[in-house]
């Protein structure tokens, strides 16, 4: 009999689970929300900068850990065999040599630029479009070439760039930078050299354009066309990079002490939340496994044999091993998708929330039966073909071909456009998007043989999914387990831990199947096709003339 422990990092709180490693159950759960982004401490929403004090983090993994031992009380400390960590990214931040966070030392415990970047951070729009332009035009290896051929203002070497330009200070101290998955594990396991720390392949390859065609990252001389500092800053990066399934070592005394572990507790290399979430959600070559929280996280995996040197464009990149060590890993994603919902929320909820006259308790009982008010009633409407019709951008655009500076858009409103009109347009809208990334796959010559949803709204919104499923006119699976991504987390901890000899055997093992399957309906795809149409038409218009 043992166990091991799942550790989810998302946008505004981390979840852990205890999982015993024979058959996936889940012994105990616990969540923590994050004090300092809950205030609305080093954001600024209107200049798409979103920062997260690294405080957040580590009170956050204590605070979980704890939470679900002080719940299975009957499980021995020394039957936890491994422990893994998943997190938000591309989320880096500056560190010393040590590998210590720039906002964990004096001078810099207010600074936002000292802390970590959080991913749909959008301040370095200009330096991504500065890499992109720059990749296509140098006359050498265009090394954007495996991350679908467009950078990213939500990747590595944008948000690094941005942040030198904008904060000497920060420039001069930061020995090095670290993504939040690479960070967490290097704590846990006492790397106290930046140059020791064994970093995530999934990051690295995916964000911050490593590939061992080029022995790992871009060379300093493409690297200087940007800024000598960047140049400088390679050789104190890394070369070598590891799969999730890698142990990265075992927890210090200190930390087997403050969170009632074992020392002999093995601790995975990280990795991102949403590739995690595949492996939690029981991915297989050519399934598409939506991570559908905030934003989404579109994971898929390939042999290598079948996919060969073909390169998918406009996605979030292709990984050996990002997701399922020996398999290629394929990411692509939508910036905003519950965000969307949730950004009509507050829209509504405004006179609401700023109304002396209701009660605290009154007003979240009014938030808390919004959405599904909203979606209830919106339900009911009709599939029309004339109906609004709205673009999903309200945070930019991922995948395909990102492009940040997008904003998001509404049209064909009248005076009998309600809430619930307007409500089934954004949730169309973020179906639609989802649609998009589909074809892309499948104009590049990718199958896709099935779709996977997990995550909040997958779990909670039948509307939404039932949309999906009309939208792209195929079955969509619904993951039974809450939490796929610390789960997925669990099994890469079993993995390393030597419990499994693969990821895909504690898959296995450990999988928690499928709790709802949801289907297409003739009456409205054939409609579904004709809106879909109409959004493509109009984000040509937006993106061509705003």
């Amino acid at each position: 009999m043992s166990y091991v422990i799942g550790i989810d990092y998302g946008s505004d709180s981390v979840r852990a689970i205890l999982i015993r490693t024979s058959d996936g159950q889940e012994i105990a759960q616990h969540t923590h929300y994050y004090q300092r982004w809950k205030e609305g401490k080093f954001c600024k929403p209107a200049e798409n900068q979103f920062r997260q004090h690294p405080l957040d983090y580590l009170e956050g993994l204590e605070k979980t850990i704890l939470g679900c031992l002080e719940k299975a009380k009957d499980v021995p400390a020394d039957e936890i065999k491994g422990l893994a960590v998943d997190t938000t990214g591309s989320t880096p931040v500056a560190v010393d040599k040590t590998g210590t966070p720039l906002a964990l030392l004096p001078g810099f415990e207010d600074n936002p630029n000292a802390m970590f970047i959080l991913w749909k951070d959008h301040t370095a729009i200009e330096e991504a479009e500065e890499i992109n332009d720059v990749s296509r035009s140098w006359g050498g290896t265009d090394f954007t070439k495996y991350i679908g051929g467009i950078y990213s203002s939500e990747w590595f070497w944008a948000k690094i760039l941005h942040t030198i330009r904008e904060d000497e200070a920060v420039a001069k101290a930061a020995y090095s930078w670290l993504e939040h998955c690479d960070w967490i594990p290097a704590v846990l396991t006492g790397v106290k050299d930046v140059h020791q720390i064994k970093r995530s392949r999934c990051a690295a390859g995916h964000k911050a354009m490593w590939h061992e065609d080029w022995e790992g990252l871009p060379p300093k001389d493409y690297l200087q066309l940007f800024d000598s500092r960047l140049a400088e800053l390679r050789d104190r990066l890394f070369r070598h990079t590891y799969t999730a399934d890698v142990p990265a070592g075992k927890l210090t005394k200190e930390w087997a002490d403050r969170l009632g572990l074992s020392e002999d507790t093995t601790v995975a290399v990280g990795t991102f939340d949403a590739h995690a979430g595949g492996v939690g959600g029981e991915i297989e070559p050519y399934s598409l496994v939506k991570v559908m929280g905030t934003s989404t996280c579109d994971i898929m995996v390939a042999p290598f044999e079948e996919i060969g040197d073909k390169l998918v464009k406009g996605i979030c990149g292709q990984v050996d091993g990002s997701v399922v060590p020996g398999m290629l890993g394929l990411e692509a994603g939508q910036s905003a998708f519950g965000d969307v919902l949730a950004w009509f929320k507050g829209v509504l909820l405004w006179p609401v929330k700023n109304n002396p006259a209701l009660s605290d308790e009154l007003k979240e009982k009014i938030a808390d039966e919004l959405i599904p008010n909203l979606s209830e009633a919106a339900a009911k409407l009709p599939v029309d073909a004339n109906a609004i019709v709205a673009l999903d951008w309200i945070n930019g655009r991922r995948t395909p071909d990102a492009n940040q500076a997008l904003k998001g858009a509404i049209m064909g409103m009248n005076m009998g456009s309600n809430a619930p009109a307007i409500f089934r347009a954004l949730v169309e809208s973020i179906c639609f998007g989802s649609k998009r990334i589909v074809d892309r796959f499948r104009e590049e010559g990718v199958t896709i043989n099935q779709v996977v949803g997990l995550g909040g709204v997958a779990k909670k919104s039948p509307f939404v999914m039932q949309t999906m499923a009309d939208v792209l006119d195929m079955p969509i699976k619904v993951a039974s387990s809450d939490q796929a991504p610390s789960l997925g987390a669990a099994m890469y901890a079993a993995t390393a831990a030597g419990i499994y000899g693969s990821v895909n055997e504690a898959r296995q093992h450990m999988g928690n199947g499928f709790d709802k399957t949801y289907q297409p309906k003739p009456e409205n795809v054939k409609t579904y096709r004709k809106l879909y149409d109409k959004y493509l038409s109009f984000g040509q218009f937006v993106e061509e003339n705003t």
